[in-house]
Parts: structure tokens; C-alpha cells; sequence
């Protein structure tokens, strides 16, 4: 995961080629928490964190963004009491990139402060 959480997004533009399966599966290893979801037929990586309750969740929910903000790479994320569901992918892309791998990793970082 350090090797990944060091790295930083680079910039993506429409008719980007998603990551292959091999690649995918390769990049997961790294970041063992997380799971490739489909929704409309997209690869995207989802984790879901857990609170002691709602006042740190929404904490965390901010961090994300903030994270986000800084590396202009934007999650899909669900907030609820205990609980907070990140969801990456590229949306240029249609799928996973690189750079979704590198913000799942910092995602985790955020969660070990």
C-alpha cells in the first residue's frame, strides 16, 4: 500500500481506456480491504468504513473529500450513522485507472490516523 499511497493522480480525459482485468486483480492485492462492484457494467472499487458513531463518520466523510479536492480524483461517498461506503472509479475511463487504486490506498491511510 505505501508504494501506492506515495503516488500521486494524474490528470484523465475522455476516450481513456480502463485498466485491464490482469491489472485489476494485480493493483487489488495491494489494497486487500477493498472490492471491484459493478453498477451499470463499470468496475469500481467500494469499501466501507465503520464509526463509533455519526459525528465521526461525517469527520471522515470530509477527510475524504479534502483528499479528493487535493488530488482533483472524486469519490462517489455514502454517509450514515457508523458508517461510510467510498466508492472510486473514472468516470473518463469507464472503469478503474491507476488513479483509483492510489486514492483507495490514501483512503486508508486517512482511516489510520
Amino acid at each position: 500500500m505505501s508504494e501506492l499511497n506515495s503516488k500521486n493522480c494524474i490528470p484523465c480525459s475522455e476516450g481513456l481506456a480502463p485498466i485491464s482485468p490482469d491489472d485489476i486483480k494485480k493493483l487489488s492485492e495491494t489494497i486487500p480491504e477493498w472490492n471491484v462492484a459493478i453498477d451499470n457494467g463499470i468496475n469500481q472499487l467500494q469499501r466501507v468504513f465503520t464509526f463509533k458513531d455519526f459525528k465521526s463518520a461525517i469527520a471522515f466523510t470530509n477527510q475524504v473529500g479534502e483528499l479528493a479536492e487535493l488530488e482533483q480524483h472524486h469519490p462517489k461517498l455514502i454517509t450514515e450513522w457508523g458508517k461510510v461506503t467510498v466508492i472510486w472509479w473514472t468516470h473518463s475511463a469507464k472503469g478503474l485507472h491507476m488513479n483509483d487504486f492510489i486514492m483507495a490506498a490514501k483512503t486508508n491511510a486517512l482511516k489510520a490516523d
